[in-house]
């Protein structure tokens, strides 16, 4: 079910045993993930940075910078690679890689030269680091309810972002407008629903990440002007 915005919202949230338990298993599955692409220095961003996951929460990392896509997949392969494509959200987005494994982990990395808000959006859900994610630290990041997550020893405290643009920004250490952005982009979508995606192209087993670039960069000129 889609989460919607939530506006005047403030509260606590005590965590269960079985929810600590919960996310450690699942940043387990991170840790494993994590390290077979440590050269790659990825970040973990969503729920399991924040902390407050669920049993159907994703397992999400992001490469920021253009990877060896061949290197990277190596670095995968004993995990079991299910799913390779090429993502674009609009024509004006940064056009991305994603692999998925058999195991339901993601990577996402740009393909081509991304702007520092297209970085800044997954800090802006919380991210960590590898040596952070094994020091067992939680950071706070904004849920697709517009609701910022502060972690604290006994789970979160919840807290509505809308007239705190600016506190919110510092909170996360994020431009202010990658703030305001997401807080339209995600309030739209409560109005008019999701639109989904411009660009999304399945790899086939004996295709390339950059043959098949260059091939939809021949075709499209949306795409070639972000390649």
């Amino acid at each position: 079910m889609k989460e919607k915005t939530v506006a005047f919202h403030r509260r606590t949230v005590t965590y269960s045993d079985e929810k600590w338990q919960l996310l450690s298993s699942i940043r387990s599955k991170a840790v494993t993930v994590m390290e077979k692409i440590s050269d790659f220095q990825p970040i973990l961003y969503g729920s399991v940075a924040r902390g407050d996951v669920h049993k159907a929460s994703d397992i999400d990392f992001f490469i920021e910078h253009i990877p060896e896509t061949y290197l990277l997949e190596m670095a995968l392969d004993d995990l079991g690679i299910k799913e390779r494509s090429i993502i674009q959200a609009t024509p004006w987005h940064l056009v991305k890689g994603a692999i998925t494994l058999f195991t339901g982990e993601t990577i996402t990395f740009p393909i081509t030269e991304s702007k520092l808000r297209e970085i800044e959006f997954y800090y802006f859900g919380g991210a960590i680091e590898l040596d952070d994610l094994k020091e067992d630290k939680r950071v706070p990041g904004v849920d697709k309810r517009l609701i910022l997550i502060r972690p604290n020893e006994e789970g979160h405290i919840e807290e509505e972002i809308t007239g705190r643009e600016a506190e919110v920004s510092k909170i996360l250490n994020v431009s202010i407008d990658i703030v305001r952005e997401r807080s339209q982009v995600l309030n739209r979508r409560d109005k008019i629903g999701r639109t989904g995606v411009y660009l999304n192209r399945r790899l086939m087993h004996d295709e390339s990440f950059e043959q098949v670039l260059k091939e939809i960069c021949d075709k499209d000129s949306n795409v070639r002007r972000r390649g």
